[in-house]
């Protein structure tokens, strides 16, 4: 999985990377870093979930650093390093605010060739009860509409990916707002699978077996599970291609 990292394309570059070692996350939304030249400062953790095996004490990990004034910490936490299914360190991403924009880029760009063809490419477009989709393709040979929900994915049982980790009324809900739009429009789940060591995908059933019965069964109506794997670095992001489904 190294050597496919190596040679995949850099989708997206960390602006200014700032390196340290974690001493701890609380309130979920801070983090207190080390930085390697002793300084410890206070970063912005965008990621509300338990972190399943990402957030260990001590663990080196990778910050971005934008000191503007609207911000109140000049810091965001990007990635951990952990040790991985192979027993080798691995880089792993935590950011939940970036694989959006990571996907924005492959669709604009036309990188998952597991996709129809489309024209147009519409983010956080209002469908279903109060819910916002994150993509909207349109202008398909098919003339269907193509609605993709977007998933971080960091929790691993060896090589396998699983989402969730946590029981997620929300998920539980886009599920089921995306399988009523089946079969006039097009439904896709992509679980954006944040570290190279996983080449599988289940859902987290042990945490959450309502979700996993409730992606089956969409899936059942047609559905399409999209498990992207993507590489991460301290340099940035590479796409690695999908990972198989493992249900």
């Amino acid at each position: 999985m190294t050597v496919a990292a190596s040679g995949a394309e850099l989708i997206y570059r960390y602006a200014d990377p700032v390196e340290g070692r974690l001493l701890q996350r609380y309130k979920r939304f801070f983090a207190d870093v080390e930085l390697t030249t002793g300084e410890i400062i206070t970063a912005h953790c965008p990621n509300t979930g338990p972190m399943s095996g990402v957030c260990e004490l001590g663990a080196r990990v990778l910050l971005s650093h934008n000191p503007s004034p609207k911000r109140k910490l000049a810091y965001t936490w990007e990635a951990i390093e952990v040790a991985g299914s192979a027993g080798q360190p691995v880089w792993v991403g935590v950011n939940t605010n970036l694989p959006n924009r990571v996907v924005k880029e492959l669709l604009n760009r036309r990188l998952i060739p597991a996709l129809d063809s489309y024209e147009t490419v519409r983010s956080e477009v209002k469908y279903g009860t109060n819910s916002r989709v994150d993509f909207l393709l349109a202008g398909t040979e098919s003339g269907k509409l193509i609605y993709v929900e977007v998933k971080n994915t960091t929790w691993t049982d060896g090589t396998l990916a699983k989402f969730p980790d946590t029981v997620t009324e929300r998920g539980q809900k886009h599920l089921r707002e995306m399988a009523a739009l089946l079969p006039d429009a097009a439904a896709v789940m992509l679980y954006f699978i944040n570290r190279e060591d996983c080449d599988r995908f289940a859902p987290g059933d042990d945490r959450d077996p309502t979700y996993g019965q409730l992606l089956r069964s969409a899936i059942a109506q047609g559905m399409e599970v999209l498990p992207c794997r993507f590489a991460v670095s301290p340099e940035g992001l590479r796409f690695l291609g999908l990972a198989t489904s493992d249900f």
